[in-house]
């Protein structure tokens, strides 16, 4: 994936400064250990999809400190520049192990490991939960979207209304990962190697006389098979139109009608039968206007004769999910485990692996532990002493791996609604590490106040 990300070191939440620069002051620099993870799923999520590594290993492999940042950061806290000296070439020579890109993942188990002296570890969080978490979210959407088209093909028109063009590349390149068949995206089609698809506007057909002309004058322009927008005025009279004009021009072969709203099973039923008595039977019908996973498993469902799905706004932004439950908590300090106690955010304490079974029956567990019978790990070490230590993952790859994970789940898991979600279990020393740990805490930390007999 080309590096479109233009964020620097600054581009970070406060705090993270403010804690970097007391560890350093502190001469707290040990090697520390942070876990990416999603607490739980989105609602009608029966899984998620690894996404994000490769925004997050770019960023680190530039990720320095220079004196403009700090001059950025002293005016941010209101401190003279010397006061932040101690960040000044500040960069990156720690490890990541994360689990690559296309993979299936579920609630609770990491999706990435930083391992690095803890400034550095700390300053990089907002930026590695910002990339993760956006696209895993958007992966999984686009994913959703394939399985309710059951086989019909699927592609990509967010980008006007993705939060950002960097979004909008990134969402274009995940719905290729999930296996959309194009983009309307030029630059990711072009640096991506997609196919660009496209029809036209509206505004195209309302700047003519009448839709023939319309359509004639864009078939005359357009090299290749057209798709004519037929729902600008009338849906039939559109449809009309679109016949006389392939004929005329002997078209046909390829082309397509694209419908953009009203009930679109209802139009797609009537469109067909226009198109199949005027002897078109070879023009397919492609929907868009509004459309995700949920609406189209209903179309599909209702048995709508449409040819081509074209989402949009509500994948791009994963409309129903736009966010997940991501956090990047320390696990371990200077050869020491730690979690954390809140309430509803218990973290699991250590450096860990994920074991995945048939199935996607995964178990989570310690890194330094073997692999249960029957299973393989899924975090893979990409990054160590800030170099990457494993090639790029191309597009191909993380599309081949995704859609064999995703076969491999069970059905009620990759239903459309009310999916079941796989739950990963935990290993015997995870759970005893856990529970070492607590009672660790309890005693060193909360007994002396009476939180505990």
């Amino acid at each position: 994936m080309p590096d479109v990300t233009t964020a620097g070191v600054t581009t970070t939440d406060l705090y993270e400064v403010t804690m970097a620069l007391s560890y350093l002051q502190e001469r707290m620099e040990q090697p520390a250990t942070f876990s990416c993870f999603v607490r739980e799923l989105p609602p009608d999520r029966g899984f998620l999809i690894a996404a994000g590594v490769d925004s997050v290993l770019d960023f680190l492999t530039r990720f320095r400190v220079g004196l403009e940042d700090v001059e950025v950061f002293a005016e941010a806290l209101r401190q003279p520049v010397g006061e932040l000296a101690p960040l000044l070439d500040l960069s990156f020579d720690g490890e990541v192990r994360a689990v690559p890109e296309g993979r299936v993942v579920l609630a609770g188990e990491p999706l990435l490991e930083v391992t690095a002296p803890l400034p550095q570890a700390q300053l990089i969080e907002t930026f590695v939960l910002n990339q993760i978490s956006h696209q895993t979210a958007v992966a999984a959407k686009c994913v959703r979207c394939v399985l309710a088209a059951r086989g019909r093909p699927v592609v990509d028109f967010s980008l006007r209304r993705t939060h950002g063009t960097e979004a909008g590349f990134q969402a274009a390149r995940l719905s290729a990962m999930a296996g959309f068949a194009g983009t309307s995206n030029v630059a990711a089609a072009y640096a991506e190697r997609l196919p660009a698809v496209g029809t036209m506007a509206h505004s195209y057909v309302e700047a003519f006389e009448d839709e023939e002309t319309a359509f004639t004058a864009f078939a005359r322009t357009h090299p290749g098979p057209v798709t004519f927008l037929v729902d600008t005025y009338d849906t039939e009279s559109g449809v009309a139109a679109a016949a006389r004009v392939l004929h005329a021009l002997d078209r046909a072969e390829g082309a397509a009608i694209r419908l953009d709203s009203g009930d679109l099973g209802a139009l797609a039923v009537r469109a067909r039968a226009m198109l199949d008595r005027a002897e078109l039977p070879q023009v397919q019908i492609v929907a868009s206007g509004g459309l995700d996973e949920f609406a189209v498993h209903d179309l599909v469902s209702a048995g709508a004769p449409i040819d081509v799905y074209a989402v949009g706004t509500r994948v791009g932004v994963s409309a129903d999910a736009p966010f997940v439950d991501s956090a990047y908590k320390l696990v371990a300090y200077d050869g020491r485990p730690v979690m954390k106690l809140s309430s509803s955010k218990v973290t699991a304490p250590g450096c860990k692996q994920v074991f995945r079974g048939r199935g996607c029956r995964d178990v989570i567990g310690l890194a330094d532990e073997l692999p249960p019978a029957g299973t393989v790990p899924l975090l893979e070490t990409l990054m160590r002493d800030g170099v990457r230590c494993a090639p790029r993952t191309t597009l191909a790859d993380a599309r081949q791996r995704l859609a064999a994970d995703v076969a491999d789940l069970p059905a009620a898991a990759r239903a459309i609604r009310s999916p079941v979600p796989v739950e990963a279990s935990v290993s015997a020393p995870l759970a005893a590490l856990t529970e070492d740990v607590r009672r660790r805490i309890e005693r060193a930390v909360l007994a002396p106040y009476g939180h505990y007999a």
